[in-house]
């Protein structure tokens, strides 16, 4: 009712399983999904994984969540997910996450990402060895990009970051776009984990 209540959002496809999601979803174009992590059958961490296994992008997905899933979180960050929402958010919450993710970017705002990770980080065992792939796409980055990245792995917000290396907001702004089409991560929270699992930030602080 809540969405539908939008004159710019129409709920096309309801599903009380993570199976019957998939099958209603392959029918359906959608762009934005909220997926729940507890369901039946199939849950939303293995919806989002099939549901993005082919492109990672299209529809973008939300999971509904509580601190006490944490140890799910970043695996479904690894599945494709666009961000996380608190099942006890305010309205206004839900509908700015729909419209957050629709355009492109994370449901976590930077102030909450060094919350989720002081949450979810401790719950992981350290990678075992460090993901190749994900250093040489970080190897990619100039050394005024690696600074900014550093930085967005430490959680800082943009005006954080500008204050920090004494630059226009809009030059961080243009650093962080250009850093995450060099290491393929949609949004900040992926390029987060991917600092994780390059071995850059250990369990939620930086290496420097």
């Amino acid at each position: 009712m809540l969405l539908e209540s939008q004159p710019d959002m129409t709920v096309t496809v309801q599903a009380a399983d993570g199976r019957e999601a998939l099958d209603r979803l392959a029918r359906s174009e959608v762009d934005v999904v909220l997926m729940d992590v507890r369901m039946p059958v199939v849950d939303g961490l293995e919806a989002t994984r099939r549901l993005l296994a082919g492109d990672p992008t299209i529809p973008r997905v939300i999971m509904l969540t509580t601190f006490d899933l944490d140890e799910y979180v970043v695996a479904a960050i690894r599945a494709g997910a666009s961000g996380f929402l608190l099942k006890d958010s305010r309205p206004e919450q839900l509908l700015d996450a729909v419209r957050t993710v629709h355009r492109g970017d994370a449901v976590i705002a930077p102030g909450l990402t060094r919350r989720l990770l002081d949450h979810v980080m401790p719950l992981l065992e350290a990678p075992a060895e460090v993901d190749s792939a994900a250093a040489a796409r970080l190897s990619a980055l100039t050394e005024r990009e690696h600074q900014v990245f550093l930085l967005i792995a430490a959680a800082r917000s943009n005006a954080e970051i500008a204050a920090d290396l004494f630059l226009s907001e809009a030059t961080v702004k243009t650093h962080v776009a250009h850093i995450l089409t060099k290491l393929g991560a949609r949004d900040r929270v992926q390029a987060v984990v991917m600092a994780y699992e390059a071995g850059v930030v250990g369990p939620g602080h930086p290496k420097g």
